[in-house]
């Protein structure tokens, strides 16, 4: 029964490594569209220090823990790899890159390194593969709970642009892996956090089936809406010609010099009657 077992663990552990690998390769075409941008403005690069920060961890617990943890030991170290070559390929075309480098200093270099020497120097040797194991569980559980603001993005916006349906799947796919992986090593730290990660995973998956035609239907009646305006602009442009040309005629009307061509032959007028009868031209006629 052992040996049965045995299998098992060792069957879950290498499809959990080759489908783990699958998500760690997910981001490369975001990182094609910053190679052909040249820059990585728009982009967070905190996924992949957080990714980076928990390959460290799951990394440390696994050679305090020591024994069935070679599998665990392989996917995280070529997890640190591969996150390691998108930060820097990051920073390379990050226009701003001091805010990229305090959060790996605070989480790397200071989180990572309190964790090490608090737990090498404050806590027992018999305990500190335990203690580790509580903060993979929690952290584990933090990282699984992220995902959280792009549900509600998706279910506002009703768009999955920035959900990718292969990359929710594998992560479901993965979880249940490692779930069943730690179940038979009875490791719950390993365990219980793929339960949370298994959830999270599906309820993904029916988000992007319900919504996946959203940007479809959005496409297709995009389209239309010039059409109409178009039309509408054909049937009014006549209408509005002809109202233009009239306010500018009522302009020109109020704004001409009507009066003193009217008042003109008054004037002259009032000139010959002085001349017939004798009248000073210092009266003024007040009309």
């Amino acid at each position: 029964m052992a040996v049965f077992s045995g299998d098992w663990v060792l069957a879950f552990g290498v499809l959990g490594n080759i489908i783990s690998f699958m998500v760690y390769l997910a981001p490369m075409p975001t990182f094609y569209q910053i190679y052909k941008k040249k820059s990585s403005e728009g982009f967070q690069s905190v996924p992949y220090v957080v990714a980076l920060f928990s390959a460290m961890l799951w990394m440390y617990y696994a050679f305090l823990k020591s024994d069935n943890t070679t599998l665990l030991i392989t996917i995280n170290s070529v997890g640190c790899f591969i996150e390691t070559i998108y930060i820097f390929f990051y920073l390379f075309y990050a226009p701003k890159k001091v805010q990229t480098i305090k959060l790996i200093l605070l989480l790397i270099v200071c989180g990572f390194g309190l964790i090490i020497l608090s737990n090498q120097l404050l806590v027992k040797a018999s305990e500190r593969v335990h203690v580790v194991g509580w903060i993979c569980l929690v952290f584990s559980l933090c990282v699984f709970i992220a995902p959280l603001g792009i549900l509600r993005q998706v279910i506002r916006t009703k768009s999955v642009e920035y959900m990718p349906f292969l990359l929710s799947f594998f992560l479901t796919i993965s979880a249940v892996m490692w779930f069943f992986y730690g179940l038979l090593l009875k490791d719950y730290n390993i365990a219980i956090p793929n339960v949370l990660g298994f959830s999270f995973g599906v309820i993904q998956m029916v988000l992007y089936v319900i919504y996946k035609n959203g940007d479809k239907s959005d496409k297709k009646k995009l389209p239309e809406i010039p059409k109409k305006i178009i039309i509408l602009e054909e049937h009014k442009i006549p209408k509005l010609t002809e109202q233009i040309i009239d306010i500018v005629k009522i302009s020109a009307l109020i704004n001409s010099e009507k009066i003193p061509e009217v008042s003109q032959p008054i004037n002259d007028g009032i000139e010959e009657a002085r001349e017939h009868q004798n009248m000073p031209k210092d009266i003024e006629v007040k009309m």
